[in-house]
């Protein structure tokens, strides 16, 4: 009877040990559990492969500017970064950019939402791009935020951001057992850790919709809102209509709700927004395509302080929706310009960690 009972015990634990140690055997990161990531100011990176030259390049930058002892030292209120978001911190594959795939889930699928003929039309000519064509006309990123905040007009921040969560919960396409507001890349999140640890600042600087990112971005990355700099809709009193923001007063009734587009945060408009919001000139930037380029360009070129920029290659292509094509053209960029490549396929020790891998190769 003793053995049984010491039989039972032992299994009991072993099993409360397995449910221990995997938890979530199948599931991506948390959110709470990306928030909670840390990197060791030494620059001991784990999620990075371990012989990383792009790694070992920003370790050795950080170490030399943080050392007061170095020619180099950058004072901690100099100590500015940037970063792109989608491509660069989070999945823009799986199949699209995430703002593009809110904008869909809204004008497509959201029953409460119903849209003109002609913004129906475009939401279905913006979907087929995206799942079978990959094509669009030219001035696409601008006409597809304007179409996205006409979808989001009216709406309060509060109304929004419920409606953003929503989506985040949703699984991406493409890649198992991952949602959207966890489809992070693990060894980039962990460089923004890295640099927080190192006394510098970091902000987003990103094409994308500004509110929706703060949503995505803030709680995980550890930022305050005004560290996220992107593409801004109008914010509106609800009893302005038509009158102009010089003329209408708030009133006691009003509250805030969302409008058109305001501008589209691209190329050379990241470094206006950086010199206007931020006011000081980064001293490290970090990219994945020609859109950040002169935002990389602005961050090396004439800084009074020693300065790096990053671009992310998009080549994995076994444990991420990668693309060659755009890998190549982007490592050529780098290349051409000083930046220093970042390999998905090469530096980074994992992406999103083991349980996710692509659907087509599980």
């Amino acid at each position: 009877m003793k053995c049984k009972k010491l039989y039972a015990a032992m299994m009991a634990m072993m099993i409360g040990m397995g449910c221990w140690l995997n938890a979530s055997p199948s599931d991506a990161m948390t959110r709470a559990e990306l928030a909670a990531i840390k990197a060791p100011k030494s620059g001991s990176l784990q999620y990075w492969s371990k012989n990383s030259v792009a790694k070992e390049k920003l370790v050795s930058y950080v170490k030399d500017v943080t050392n007061k002892e170095s020619k180099n030292f950058i004072p901690v209120a100099d100590r500015i970064a940037v970063f792109d978001m989608d491509g660069t911190i989070c999945c823009e594959t799986a199949p699209w950019y995430f703002e593009w795939m809110l904008y869909l889930e809204r004008a497509r699928y959201d029953k409460d939402y119903i849209p003109t003929p002609e913004a129906r039309a475009y939401a279905e000519m913006i979907e087929d791009g995206i799942r079978r064509t990959k094509v669009f006309p030219p001035n696409v990123d601008v006409e597809e935020m304007e179409a996205e905040d006409a979808a989001f007009a009216g709406m309060t921040p509060a109304q929004f951001e419920v409606f953003v969560r929503k989506f985040m919960d949703k699984p991406v396409e493409g890649l198992t057992n991952l949602k959207w507001g966890e489809a992070l890349y693990l060894p980039m999140v962990e460089v923004v850790k890295y640099l927080q640890a190192n006394n510098f600042t970091v902000y987003i600087v990103t094409g994308s919709d500004r509110p929706a990112i703060r949503i995505l971005s803030c709680e995980v990355l550890g930022l305050a809102p005004a560290q996220v700099i992107g593409s801004d809709p109008k914010m509106l009193a609800v009893n302005q209509g038509d009158q102009d923001g010089q003329h209408y007063v708030y009133r006691k009734d009003d509250y805030l709700v969302r409008g058109q587009l305001i501008e589209k945060m691209l190329k050379m408009n990241k470094v206006s927004a950086i010199a206007r919001e931020i006011g000081q000139q980064p001293v490290l930037a970090f990219g994945n395509s020609g859109g950040d380029t002169s935002m990389l360009n602005y961050t090396m070129y004439g800084n009074k302080y020693k300065s790096m920029s990053f671009m992310v290659l998009c080549d994995d292509l076994e444990r991420e929706l990668g693309n060659a094509k755009k890998a190549e053209s982007c490592k050529e960029l780098a290349d051409s310009y000083g930046w220093t490549p970042i390999s998905m396929r090469d530096d980074f020790k994992t992406i999103y960690g083991d349980n996710v891998v692509r659907a087509d190769k599980q």
